[in-house]
């Protein structure tokens, strides 16, 4: 099974490289946003909750997005593999995504990381904040905080799988086609 953490802060080009992957290796897309939003579409008690800490910019707490993965994969068993886009964000939940796959005879088989500057973010996040109507796209003190909450919490999960020679470091700005040549250079030796 190709398992995939695609890594990078918000607005690095998870999402578009992620459907680019998909239609290549056959792999299911398991964005923790859209399930997120999944559950605050449906209006459930775990959607409010999600929303109000998405609204100001926090991460939602680990033990739900770990239920709602395990869910994901538990209802796709003949899967080829998995993209994990926006999950791990911590080095604990890195541990538990570990410990979730190994209790299902799996693995995660990479990192790949997109790599932009934060100027580059807030322009491309402002840019979707005008069509996509998520309201953490459209306010830039958001959007700076969410990519200060990535620099300082999830950018150490990178040195987790650095550890595991797990890593692999794209840079993520230039065309799409471009980097996902360079994607799929990598995806190809796992």
């Amino acid at each position: 099974m190709l398992n995939l953490v695609l890594f990078g802060p918000p607005g690095a080009g998870k999402g578009t490289q992620s459907q680019n992957l998909i239609e290549k290796y056959g792999l299911i897309h398991l964005s923790t946003g859209d399930l997120l939003r999944s559950e605050i579409a449906q209006g459930t008690t775990l959607g409010l909750e999600a929303k109000k800490l998405m609204d100001e910019g926090l991460l939602v707490p680990d033990e739900v997005v770990i239920g709602m993965i395990s869910n994901k994969l538990d209802t796709n068993p003949d899967a080829k593999g998995f993209i994990f886009d926006g999950f791990p964000r911590t080095v604990a939940q890195a541990t538990a995504l570990d410990n979730l796959l190994q209790s299902k005879a799996t693995a995660i088989s990479g990192m790949i990381a997109l790599e932009v500057n934060d100027a580059e973010l807030e322009s491309r996040l402002l840019l979707r904040g005008k069509d996509s109507g998520r309201p953490d796209d459209a306010n830039p003190e958001v959007i700076r905080k969410r990519i200060r909450e990535y620099n300082e919490k999830t950018a150490p999960v990178a040195d987790f799988y650095k550890g595991q020679a797990k890593f692999t470091s794209i840079n993520g700005i230039g065309s799409i086609d471009e980097i996902f040549t360079a994607i799929s250079a990598v995806v190809d030796k796992y």
